[in-house]
């Protein structure tokens, strides 16, 4: 049994045996997540062909913290390029084209609906110069829940091996915006690996879906606010030149402004 670099919310072994490598993820951390919900949704996906781990089985463990066995599907990548931007994009398109519907009722149980503004954006009422952007810009969309998301999908959450890339971290996996997905995503690309990356990345989107510039802007706004949100009340992971970034997407987008830092 090896250690893994932990996440926020649980701590995260390799169990390696003669034939095969799993992992085993402990949640014995503040974060409680629904894992039978999460264990029912990579079953699905996994049958489906979408690329994620295996589940092997969920439960509790001898201090009643949640746990979920899974497939070792490889290390978080290392080095990018045009191709594996690509290969990114289309994962997480792929991911939006599930049908939410396709399996009958039970679908509501292991996909999730929350409230879009509680469930990503906690408590933003008590920041009420962050509060009032957010409330303008979702007037301006018709804001959809009609598609799977992933929630959180970065660098971190996609693993490669042998030219195989495996989608993991399923925990705010439900149904919304994949305008909202897409452009987390993107932003977070852009911060903490680069402006071309970012750049490249984001048209990649708009090229293979239909994420429109003024989309983008909005969902990007909504993004950066998201961020911002989780430094003011936590610890984000920072980086050499991670706020030079920030504040140029923020100079350049028509909806956020420099007293937000």
């Amino acid at each position: 049994m090896l250690p893994l670099s932990p996440g926020l919310e649980a701590d995260v072994v390799k169990i390696e045996c003669v034939d095969h490598s799993y992992v085993l993820k402990i949640w014995n951390k503040d974060s409680k997540p629904n894992i039978r919900n999460q264990y029912e949704l990579l079953s699905e996906l996994y049958k489906s062909g979408i690329q994620v781990s295996k589940p092997y089985g969920w439960g509790m463990d001898v201090d009643s913290n949640q746990v979920l066995l899974t497939s070792y599907d490889g290390e978080p990548i290392a080095k990018l390029s045009k191709t594996k931007l690509e290969q990114l994009a289309q994962k997480l398109i792929q991911v939006h084209g599930y049908d939410v519907n396709g399996t009958g009722d039970a679908d509501a149980n292991f996909i999730p609906r929350y409230d879009f503004v509680g469930y990503f954006f906690p408590s933003i009422e008590l920041h009420e110069d962050m509060y009032q952007i957010l409330t303008s810009l979702l007037q301006r969309i018709e804001f959809r829940q009609d598609h799977l998301i992933h929630g959180d999908y970065n660098l971190g959450n996609v693993l490669e091996a042998d030219d195989q890339y495996t989608i993991i971290d399923w925990t705010n996996g439900q149904r919304g915006d994949p305008r909202y997905d897409m452009a987390w995503s993107i932003f977070l690309m852009t911060i903490y690996t680069g402006e071309r990356n970012g750049k490249m990345y984001s048209t990649l989107f708009k090229s293979l879906s239909e994420y429109t510039p003024d989309d983008a802007e909005i969902f990007e706004a909504m993004a950066c606010l998201r961020w911002i949100l989780l430094k003011r009340v936590s610890n984000v992971p920072m980086g050499p030149g991670v706020m030079q970034r920030i504040k140029k997407i923020i100079g350049n987008n028509s909806y956020l402004n420099d007293e937000l830092l």
